[in-house]
């Protein structure tokens, strides 16, 4: 089932989401070569919690295996999505995407940034870029009377154009009361396809691009997952509410990239 928000919940969800991006600026104060993401995980959690929220990743369930151990997940390289933090120092060159949730006031907030370690190559620098561009595109799609394809194409058009993978195993989601809701947002489709966008929905558009092959491998944790040829992939998320001729972003970049001056991608 579909919920639509009023403009009181999505209030609500707005205040949720922008903890969402403090707690990303705060991360990101602390990436660099040396640090291990279970210390950026620390920071998170102790973050959203000094914030009355609680980190809606943290023990969720998995049916695979054990729940979600950390606040963040934390995803290196050629890890796509769900990387669980650890005590591997990040290295000078590394890419490190970072997906933070949170639950405030009975709403969730869930966003993903991607961040340079160091100095990195400009061809990865390049995919960074793209993905932001193509979660963008989505966005823009996201406006009553279109359709969930209509999302899916604009995202994987623009990254088809620069010969990049679309993740098609992981998608976005509604989002609300709880972290996933309906429908799915899929990073594919075509246009005028898929359910029909209205004012209120709120949904999570999250490209999921690889520089090389798009196919997929699991790690024992039964949570991390890498790009089968090991290249590089990159993740930008935001949450958006459904409007009227125009998406309403309730996630926020702004205080990351307020942290990254210049070296913000």
């Amino acid at each position: 089932m579909i919920y639509l928000k009023t403009d009181d919940e999505i209030a609500l969800l707005r205040q949720s989401n922008l903890l969402v991006g403090k707690t990303l600026a705060e991360v990101a104060k602390n990436i660099k070569p040396g640090v291990t993401t279970k210390q950026l995980d620390a920071v998170a959690e102790e973050f959203i919690r000094d914030h009355g929220a609680i980190p809606t990743f943290k023990g969720f369930p998995n049916p695979y295996g054990s729940p979600f151990p950390a606040s963040i997940c934390t995803s290196v390289n050629e890890q796509v999505v769900h990387g669980v933090p650890n005590n591997v120092p990040l290295r000078d060159g590394d890419i490190l995407s970072v997906d933070c949730g949170t639950l405030l006031n009975g709403f969730c907030g869930d966003s993903a940034y991607t961040f340079c370690v160091g100095e990195v190559l400009e061809e990865i620098k390049t995919l960074l870029r793209v993905t932001k561009e193509a979660l963008y595109k989505g966005i823009e799609q996201a406006v009553h009377g279109k359709r969930v394809g209509d999302i899916g194409f604009a995202v994987e058009q623009h990254c088809l154009s620069h010969h990049y993978g679309i993740v098609r195993e992981f998608v976005g989601h509604g989002i609300g009361r709880a972290m996933h809701e309906e429908p799915q947002i899929p990073n594919y489709g075509k246009k005028g396809t898929g359910i029909m966008l209205k004012k209120g929905m709120c949904i999570a558009i999250e490209p999921m691009v690889t520089l090389g092959d798009r196919k997929l491998v699991m790690h024992s944790d039964k949570w991390t997952v890498s790009t089968y040829d090991r290249k590089p992939a990159a993740h930008f998320e935001h949450t958006v509410a459904v409007g009227m001729g125009k998406a309403d972003i309730l996630s926020s970049f702004e205080f990351i990239e307020e942290v990254l001056g210049d070296k913000a991608i």
